[in-house]
């Protein structure tokens, strides 16, 4: 392999001779060798919108000769592009506050507009990293600056499945309306709700979560993008801190705004972690839904087995014949890997010290993850799980027929310890609660068709009351306690 020999201000080192990054590229490699995966490919490009908007500034204010500012924005137009990931190999953990991808990125625009105007690469006489494409700015407000950049545009996909997700909830709340069914609390039967009302419960989770995200995305909005190194803008002039704002939120179309105070956005990184508190917040939904979703669709012999989830998959290598909830389960492990990623930025995000917080990569990691997991779930559990779940509606009856829950409904016209009766006389003979009303003669078969009814057994008031308002406090003969 042939090399080019770079300098810094340690020393020398040789660089691959055919690849465009340079010397802090291969010293970020040396120092983070087992860091896991690189960097995410939304933050740099991100910070390849920011240096090429910064050409553009710089090029329209005279701070930057034309032909070298075409270059650059020619070179950030390419890469945006044609995205070559193994041109970015710093690890998305690191020391440095971020300063590694930061001159990562500088060292490929700049040497890929070295060979735009000509020269070779590590020729930075004519295009330098520093002086040029990371001109009037710093890492420090470049690097949060491209964050929020990224996780705003990461977070409309992700409202959108959580739209969908909501949508096909609340189909399925529609089409299960009718479908009378045994309430559960604290894993007991409770009284009867509708499939529909339990699935329309599941929507107005996600519908609460859909309008977190989209408002959070506005705490994301405010950089302190031209605040250099510690939000007070030394090194940069006045006209190109404005007109670099005005310029990015051009190019992205995103609604994006300069700091008031660049020092507290340079320093305080407590904006990621409330939308990171976001983000687990559905997370915690996510996991609940596809929880009941499993026990719902449990068995089907032996569990509650009232809905049938999509058969995605063979479910064991020696059980044949056996589904698994596979794709609530994905949801969930989705969700719980979430909540981890939220406990790691939180974490970084009150490490911050003084003028800047050190561990920005730590929150760029596990926030970008976060919405990226959260959307591929969402979508993933809408169109392989919730649009195909159908019902069992005979076994939804009959386990709220052969339950003692039903005698609640009778309370009202009869009294709590009449009603108790009803159940441990059921309980004796074996009947199920109607039968053994009728058979006490407290109710007639139809009288209870109307007490039973789904929509008034699962709507506010007492069931069945404006037909048989006459029945309520009736006396009940001390023979039939």
């Amino acid at each position: 392999m042939k090399f080019r020999i770079e300098r810094d201000s340690i020393g020398e080192k040789q660089v691959p001779a055919g690849v465009l990054y340079g010397i802090h590229t291969v010293r970020a490699m040396e120092n983070f060798p087992h860091a896991g995966k690189n960097t995410s490919e939304s933050l740099i490009k991100a910070i390849i919108d920011i240096k090429r908007t910064s050409a553009i500034v710089n090029k329209t204010e005279g701070f930057m000769e034309p032909a070298k500012a075409d270059a650059i924005v020619l070179s950030c137009d390419e890469l945006l592009d044609k995205y070559p990931a193994e041109q970015f190999p710093i690890p998305a953990l690191q020391g440095g506050a971020g300063t590694s991808v930061n001159m990562n990125v500088n060292e490929v625009i700049a040497n890929s507009a070295i060979l735009k105007l000509g020269g070779k690469p590590g020729d930075y006489r004519m295009v330098h990293p520093n002086d040029d494409v990371n001109k009037f700015q710093s890492t420090n407000d470049v690097y949060p600056s491209a964050l929020k950049i990224a996780a705003i545009r990461l977070l409309e996909p992700l409202s959108e499945s959580l739209a969908g997700l909501q949508s096909s909830f609340q189909e399925k709340e529609r089409e299960f309306s009718d479908i009378l069914k045994t309430g559960r609390t604290e894993m007991r039967d409770a009284v009867p709700v509708t499939l529909g009302q339990e699935f329309g419960a599941f929507a107005e989770a996600f519908a609460r979560d859909r309008w977190r995200v989209y408002k959070c995305q506005e705490r994301l909005r405010v950089l302190n993008l031209g605040g250099t190194a510690a939000g007070t803008g030394i090194n940069a002039p006045k006209i190109y801190i404005f007109r670099m704002i005005e310029a990015l939120r051009e190019f992205t179309g995103l609604g994006i705004t300069r700091a008031d105070n660049g020092v507290d956005m340079t320093q305080n990184a407590d904006v990621f972690a409330e939308v990171s508190g976001i983000l687990k917040t559905v997370a915690v939904n996510l996991i609940k839904v596809s929880h009941d979703l499993r026990l719902l669709s449990s068995g089907p012999s032996a569990g509650l087995n009232e809905i049938n989830l999509p058969p995605r998959q063979a479910g064991s290598s020696i059980m044949p014949g056996k589904i698994n909830p596979v794709i609530p389960e994905y949801a969930a492990s989705a969700g719980i890997q979430v909540i981890a990623c939220d406990s790691a930025v939180t974490q970084a995000a009150a490490m911050g010290q003084l003028e800047l917080n050190a561990f920005m990569p730590v929150i760029a990691e596990n926030l970008l993850e976060m919405i990226v997991l959260l959307t591929g779930a969402c979508r993933t559990l809408k169109t392989a799980c919730i649009d195909g779940i159908t019902a069992n509606r005979e076994i939804c009856l009959a386990a709220l027929e052969n339950s003692a829950v039903f005698a609640t409904l009778l309370a009202p016209y009869i009294g709590y310890d009449s009603a108790a009766g009803i159940v441990k006389y059921a309980g004796e003979k074996g009947l199920t609660i109607r039968k053994a009303a009728v058979e006490m003669k407290y109710f007639t078969n139809e009288e209870l068709d109307i007490i039973f009814d789904p929509r008034q057994a699962t709507s506010p008031g007492i069931s069945g009351s404006k037909q048989l308002k006459d029945r309520l406090n009736l006396k009940i003969d001390e023979d039939k306690k």
